[in-house]
This record gives C-alpha cells, sequence and structure tokens, in this order.
C-alpha cells in the first residue's frame, strides 16, 4: 500500500508540473519556433555526450569490480551496465535498476556476493562525492550568478542545505566507520545496513587508492559529460548560453530532478530550467523547458539498448524473468548479512 500510495503521488506531482510547464500558449509557442529553427546536429552531438557518461561509468564500475577480484567478460559488464542504467530510466525512484543490477550480478558471481554488492554500493557512492565535488566547485565560483534574483536564489540555498546535509552524511559516515562505532547505532536506526556496507566499501577501498582515484576521476567525467549533454540541447534550440554559466545551473537541476518526488524528474528538471535558465541567462521560459524535455529525450534514447540487451539477456542459474520483488528481497537478504556481527 505505502509504494502504491508513493506512486499515485509522484504520478500526481508529474502531471502537476507537466501542466504548469506546458499549459501557457505564449510558452508553447516558443517551442514552436525553437523547433523549427532547431539545428539537429547538436541532438546527435548530446547522444555522443551521453554516451560517454556511459562509457566512464562503465569504466568506473569495472574498476571497482576488480578491487573485489570480479573480473566478468567485456560482454557481460556491459550488458549488466546497461541493464541497470535503461531501468534507472524507467523505474521510479531512479535506483530499481541498481537493484536489477545487483540482483543479476549476483548470479554471475555466486562465491563473491558480498564482494559484488559492495562494488554496486560503491559505485554509487562515488559517484555522489564526485557530484558533491563538482557543485561545490561551481557554486563557488558562480555564486553571484546563482544568487541575482529571489527566486533563483531559493533554489540556490535549497540546494546548499542538500548540500550541507551530503556533506555532513559523509563525513559522519567516515568517522563512524574508521572508529567502527556502528554497534553503538541501535538495530532499528535508519539506515544501518547501508551505513555499514558503506563502511565495509571504506576499509577495502582505502587500501586501493589509486583504484579509488581513477574510479573518482572517471565519475568527474560522466558528472560532466552529462552537463554536456544538456548544453548540447540548448545548442541545439539555439540557447547559446556561456559554458560556465550553463554548468552552474546543472548541479540545481540534477540535485532538484533527482529527489523522488515525480516519475525520473519529469516536470521538476523543465521547472528548475525554466527558472534558472530565463532569470540567469536570458533564455525565453518556453525554450528553456524544452531544454530539459529535449535532454530527457536524447538520455531514454541513449539508454534504450539496456532494453535490447535484457531482452537478450540469459541469467546464469536462474529462471528468465524474476519479479523486482524477489530481487529486492534476495538483495535486501544479503545487505542483512553483511551487516550482521561475525
Amino acid at each position: 500500500m505505502k509504494k502504491i500510495l508513493i506512486t499515485i503521488f509522484q504520478l500526481a506531482v508529474t502531471i502537476a508540473l507537466l501542466f504548469l510547464v506546458y499549459h501557457d500558449p505564449n510558452k508553447r509557442k516558443e517551442m514552436e519556433q525553437a523547433l523549427s529553427h532547431a539545428r539537429y546536429h547538436w541532438v546527435a552531438a548530446g547522444v555522443f555526450a551521453y554516451a560517454v557518461v556511459e562509457i566512464a561509468a562503465a569504466f568506473r564500475w569495472q574498476v571497482l569490480l576488480k578491487v573485489q577480484g570480479i573480473r566478468l567478460s567485456l560482454p557481460r559488464l556491459s550488458g549488466l551496465f546497461l541493464i541497470g542504467m535503461f531501468y534507472n530510466q524507467f523505474l521510479p525512484g531512479g535506483t530499481g535498476g541498481d537493484i536489477i543490477k545487483s540482483y543479476l550480478l549476483l548470479k554471475e558471481t555466486p562465491d563473491r556476493k558480498a564482494g559484488a554488492l559492495l562494488a554496486v554500493v560503491f559505485d554509487r557512492f562515488i559517484g555522489l562525492v564526485a557530484l558533491v565535488a563538482i557543485t561545490a566547485t561551481l557554486v563557488s565560483l558562480r555564486f553571484d550568478l546563482l544568487s541575482q534574483t529571489p527566486e533563483t536564489r531559493r533554489l540556490l540555498w535549497f540546494l546548499l542545505v542538500l548540500l550541507g546535509t551530503s556533506i555532513a552524511g559523509l563525513l559522519a559516515s567516515f568517522v563512524i566507520s574508521g572508529f567502527n562505532l556502528f554497534h553503538l547505532l541501535p538495530q532499528k536506526f535508519p539506515g544501518r545496513e547501508k551505513l555499514i556496507e558503506i563502511a565495509a566499501a571504506y576499509h577495502l577501498y582505502a587500501r586501493h587508492w589509486f583504484a579509488t582515484l581513477i574510479a573518482f576521476g572517471a565519475s568527474l567525467v560522466a558528472h560532466l559529460a552529462t552537463f554536456t549533454t544538456f548544453l548540447c540541447a540548448a545548442y541545439a534550440l539555439r540557447a547559446d548560453v556561456p559554458v560556465t554559466n550553463f554548468f552552474a545551473v546543472m548541479p540545481i537541476e540534477r540535485t532538484i530532478s533527482a529527489l523522488p518526488i515525480s516519475f525520473a524528474g519529469v516536470g521538476l528538471r523543465e521547472r528548475v530550467l525554466q527558472t534558472m535558465l530565463h532569470q540567469l541567462c536570458g533564455v525565453p521560459e518556453g525554450v528553456a523547458v524544452l531544454i530539459g524535455s529535449l535532454s530527457f529525450l536524447i538520455i531514454l534514447v541513449s539508454c534504450v539498448p539496456g532494453a535490447i540487451v535484457y531482452f537478450f539477456y540469459k541469467p546464469s542459474g536462474v529462471p528468465r524473468h524474476v519479479r523486482l520483488r524477489e530481487m529486492q528481497r534476495e538483495v535486501a537478504t544479503l545487505e542483512h548479512e553483511i551487516s550482521e556481527p561475525k
């Protein structure tokens, strides 16, 4: 019932936001004009930029798996990665792809289940660390631009609150992990098992600091290539915003659209870009909204190969079709086993 209510809420928010950003006839006219004069070679450039995102993220995952002693063939590893990318876009919450990828990886590596799961957890974690680093850098450099108007200032401060919370959480996890304080946390403490998983990953990946540094660098490339995908969509619609200004806006859009309020950030993405690009960069509101939708379309097209791979994918030693609920249950069971004291 909880999941049903959350889904209904996300659906309602998504429909409301799409109506909000698309109902104005003046904005729709701006969109029509932008599409009629669009430079579609920039759309192709956007697809290429997102291919760089996928390559960098897949390389990062391969590095983290090797630290765990897991060496899958390139076709297997690439297939699992593409499946995860596809379902992260099409399942509510943005992490459903990680569940599917984790489950299939566990079946591929039955003798290294804990390592496989920790690699997936740390892959998501190091991506977050890289995004925090990029966000802190860009906001510091372009704070005056981002705080020019009351509405953009509110979004900026919302980002800073989330950024501060993330940094505090990272520091707390370092301290708790470093001093092995997890036994002090109550058994029902929210996120206790996930914290213990991250702590286990810390200890391993700290010893392999060079591989971790390479994975962090790959994360930076992936995030900047994502920003470039959106920039290509803007240039396709003739919104020639300076790169530094556009990239300064992107951490706000990426952070807010990642919140599990709407489906895959649909509506939130357009609303944030409408506000930020129009008020700070002079982009017409309709064009700013269309940049968000076109960018999302580029990402969806780039993730479609994951669906094709999943259709032909043959799991090792498991039924052809397994429900997501069953996958979640098995992954959660392993998480609990990892968090239990030995």
